[in-house]
């Protein structure tokens, strides 16, 4: 599947509010702590190399999550449904090809499309 060469890391935390105070441990190693960043009960870190070449995502929620869940079905989901990938995958590639609208295009361009394998995925994972 088309994707970006950004390592995802999706952790489970028996507190978000330890990750908060915790936080600087993160700076320490080279994590930029950005908070839920758009993503209520996230706690979200990133991570550049010297060169300033993304190179992680931190993803930290309360254990037992719905949003952890949601994460997990659609992993798996498209690992399961190469079609559905492969349509993901030339969904992003359009939407690359059209730089000139920038990122939150990008963003915007995905999200009917993300939002919908969620839903199905979810529901894949239950049953």
């Amino acid at each position: 599947m088309l994707a970006k060469p950004i390592i995802d890391i999706l952790v489970e935390a028996t507190s978000v509010e330890e990750v908060d105070n915790r936080a600087k441990r993160m700076e320490g190693l080279g994590y930029e702590a950005k908070g839920a960043y758009g993503i209520p009960g996230r706690r979200y870190f990133r991570k550049d190399t010297p060169k300033g070449v993304r190179e992680f995502h931190v993803h930290i929620f309360a254990a037992g999550s719905e949003e952890v869940e949601r994460h997990l079905a659609l992993r798996e989901y498209l690992r399961s449904h190469p079609e559905v990938a492969l349509e993901y995958s030339e969904l992003k590639r359009d939407l690359i090809g059209r730089r000139s609208a920038g990122k939150k295009a990008y963003v915007a361009g995905k999200a009917p499309f993300v939002s919908k394998v969620v839903q199905e995925a979810v529901a894949w994972r239950r049953n």
